[in-house]
């Protein structure tokens, strides 16, 4: 359920299962970790099929087991802030729960205009994944943070991008749009890559 695409010194991930608005199962989880521990290609993008990113977490999975508190979240997320190239979330529909946490932990994020940001971990009575909320507050700011985590606030696109919890917000077409975005660091030299994003201060 997650879909592997490899082009021109980018590793394309996305969410493959838009029957179920790309709810994860831990299976996914796992297999996302695995690809992104295991990339070295310049550029990660991490993407949904359909007009959902992901709708969290797969409910009848955390009805039956204990999905909500599956370190396969923390793995992934911290996979993914480890990746040693540039990292592009290319939401292309809302992003709902734990689900967030791995695009808190790319390094840009280019939305849709009609994505939706929420993360209702206190509707739900559980906590959120261990890194999301210092990433959350180091992006958007501890305001921000607050109303999401604590309130369960909804945030449109335009909310999104004027708090800087995304980058941009693409009225075009998605993909055409990250491919513009990532170009020069496509081409790039990685170890050069590597080397500028070492001195880049990353949150966690």
């Amino acid at each position: 359920m997650i879909a592997h695409d490899v082009s021109d010194g980018c590793l394309t991930l996305t969410l493959n299962r838009p029957d179920k608005a790309n709810a994860l199962s831990e299976a996914m989880l796992a297999e996302l970790a695995d690809a992104v521990e295991g990339a070295t290609h310049p550029v990660l993008v991490l993407t949904g099929a359909g007009s959902v990113f992901s709708a969290g977490a797969d409910l009848e999975e955390v009805r039956r087991a204990a999905l909500a508190t599956s370190p396969q979240w923390e793995r992934l997320s911290t996979a993914v802030a480890g990746f040693e190239g540039l990292s592009v979330a290319a939401l292309n529909g809302a992003c709902a729960g734990g689900a967030l946490g791995m695009v808190l932990a790319c390094d840009l994020r280019i939305a849709v205009a009609g994505a939706r940001f929420f993360y209702p971990v206190v509707k739900m009575g559980v906590l959120p994944q261990p890194s999301d909320p210092a990433r959350l507050v180091a992006l958007a700011g501890p305001a921000t943070a607050k109303r999401i985590l604590l309130c369960g606030a909804k945030l449109s696109a335009e909310e999104a991008l004027a708090t800087g919890l995304i980058d941009h917000i693409c009225t075009g077409a998605l993909d055409a749009a990250v491919t513009e975005m990532t170009e020069t660091a496509r081409a790039a030299d990685p170890a050069h890559l590597r080397a500028i994003k070492r001195m880049i201060p990353q949150p966690l």
